[in-house]
């Protein structure tokens, strides 16, 4: 019976923290309004497109882009300027790439 709380938990926690999230129309929609970099110097965060929901990380870069809104556990506006923004980020071509910059902004994915 413990062994069963114990997996139902960790499972649970591991879920709440996966990177599933969801692209919305509009700003007052979103959890978090995020600003791609020309640069990677530039971003609070280096984002690398997974392609499976299984390989989505625990708020370290790996993104899973769910179709649905009710999927993802953070939704996000893309804003037109980088004063507008909660996070800055750059997209990577790689998944060893991927990771935060700037660490004060990690909340903004919890």
């Amino acid at each position: 019976m413990k062994f069963l709380l114990f997996f139902f938990l960790m499972t649970f926690t591991v879920k709440s923290y996966s990177q599933k999230v969801f692209s919305v129309d509009y700003e007052n929609q979103a959890n978090v309004k995020v600003f791609v970099v020309k640069y990677e110097n530039q971003a609070d965060l280096k984002v690398y497109r997974v392609k499976y929901e299984n390989q989505a990380g625990q708020n370290d870069g790996k993104w899973f882009f769910t179709n649905y809104e009710n999927q993802a556990k953070k939704k996000i506006y893309f804003v037109n300027y980088e004063n507008q923004a909660d996070v800055k980020i750059y997209f990577v071509d790689y998944e060893n790439q991927s990771g935060w910059r700037n660490a004060s902004k990690k909340y903004y994915f919890y």
